[in-house]
């Protein structure tokens, strides 16, 4: 079947599922591949659940004409993505980076869904399968699109890019992530830069933090760029975190009627973030009250920049992901803060490659250059682990150590790879 043909299947039932467990009636299942799964194997199961086709790359139950056949499910999905794009003539901003993205990407929904019906990716679905669903799941009504676009080697937002097709684009920054795939920090700033490549190709605009020389450097050639910053009084949109405070209040310079914003985000790294969702917000016309309105009504959540307070305890839990950049961006952060009794609960790093170890010892050698209550350093990652901090394994281990402390009014920061789980340590 034609490309074409399987589209106007897919707008008779507009529901593409590619977890077979998750498979209900009218729904299109489309059998990819993994390393440790195959879809094909429950196509069968699929037709049972209600399917109302099922897209296969095998030989599967060829005399049902409910099952359609393909050389690549993969490519078939993002094929229909591409045309699906190709329908709407609304605004696509893309957003990509090495930290940040996806609070960047709610922070944005939350302001731009004051005045539009705006779509936007769910979670961090973010990856090569993320991108086509997300864009697959924006409904005729839409007015707006953000897409959240994930990284870990070179030419993958290139790719994302020729179905996903951006009108806009941002890139939060370029930090160490990813390094075991991308293999240098130099290749990590070409691989976000394809983001800006494709939008200088096609006559796009971008939102550009000015505070990075880096990205000004990326956006040489782009026509429309609306620019925030901390620090460069020559940007579009400027603010400023004030120091100190728990939950971050961004301070507005220029650019907005307003003065200050109170989030209910952790941490001054959260600047560059609500800059960008002011920046955005600003760009397409919604009002400035609005704006505010919404960036002071976001909760975050799915261990983001969390502030919880158990008992007499106040613990950021910021356990999501974690790179050598933004841990070493939340220990600063946490040191900063005002209080004595703070305690230190870090995970280990993934995806570091060869520079795992070097890496892990730097991370290590900035904590001791403050003073703590405590340090619990949880994985592999960590090797050459001073006396007086505790080194376990696993993030259980961890959550063992601090159930028994029993720590009485103590800040406490969590973080860690998303491999670790360190959001265990408080269940």
């Amino acid at each position: 079947m034609q490309i074409d043909e399987i589209y106007k299947c897919f707008l008779q039932y507009p529901s593409i599922k590619t977890d077979n467990r998750k498979i209900g009636a009218g729904d299109i299942f489309v059998a990819l591949k993994g390393p440790n799964f195959n879809g094909n194997d429950y196509i069968k199961q699929a037709l049972e659940a209600g399917a109302a086709y099922c897209i296969t790359d095998e030989n599967v139950l060829p005399e049902n004409n409910k099952v359609i056949a393909v050389d690549n499910c993969l490519a078939t999905l993002q094929e229909l993505a591409k045309i699906h794009r190709s329908t709407f003539d609304i605004p696509f901003i893309a957003i990509t980076g090495s930290n940040g993205k996806t609070t960047t990407k709610e922070l944005v929904h939350q302001v731009l869904s004051k005045k539009f019906r705006c779509y936007t990716t769910e979670g961090n679905f973010n990856n090569h399968i993320g991108v086509p669903l997300t864009i697959l799941k924006i409904k005729s009504d839409a007015q707006i699109a953000v897409i959240e676009m994930g990284a870990n080697h070179l030419l993958e937002i290139k790719g994302y890019c020729e179905y996903a097709m951006p009108t806009w684009g941002n890139i939060t920054n370029c930090g160490k992530a990813h390094l075991e795939g991308f293999g240098s920090v130099e290749n990590i700033i070409r691989g976000k830069g394809e983001l800006f490549d494709y939008l200088r190709e096609n006559d796009g605009s971008i939102f550009m933090n000015a505070d990075y020389d880096y990205l000004v450097k990326l956006s040489t050639g782009i026509r429309n760029i609306v620019s925030y910053g901390s620090t460069n009084s020559e940007a579009d949109f400027v603010g400023e975190a004030v120091k100190d405070n728990e939950l971050l209040e961004v301070i507005m310079t220029k650019g907005m009627s307003f003065t200050s914003v109170k989030t209910k985000l952790v941490g001054g790294y959260n600047l560059p973030n609500v800059l960008t969702a002011i920046s955005i917000g600003k760009t397409f016309g919604v009002e400035d009250d609005d704006i505010k309105a919404a960036l002071e009504s976001y909760e975050p959540s799915n261990s983001r920049s969390q502030l919880i307070q158990k008992n007499t305890n106040k613990i950021i839990l910021d356990a999501y992901n974690a790179n050598p950049t933004s841990m070493a961006a939340a220990i600063e952060n946490f040191a900063g803060m005002e209080g004595d009794n703070k305690v230190l609960i870090l995970g280990s790093m993934k995806e570091l490659g060869a520079d795992t170890a070097k890496e892990h010892e730097q991370i290590i050698s900035l904590i001791s250059t403050y003073s703590w209550k405590k340090v619990l350093l949880a994985g592999d990652g960590y090797q050459k682990v001073p006396a007086n901090i505790t080194h376990v394994k696993t993030s259980l281990e961890a959550a063992e150590w601090f159930k028994h402390q029993n720590f009485e009014h103590c800040q406490v920061l969590v973080k860690g790879s998303r491999g670790m789980q360190m959001e265990k340590v408080l269940e």
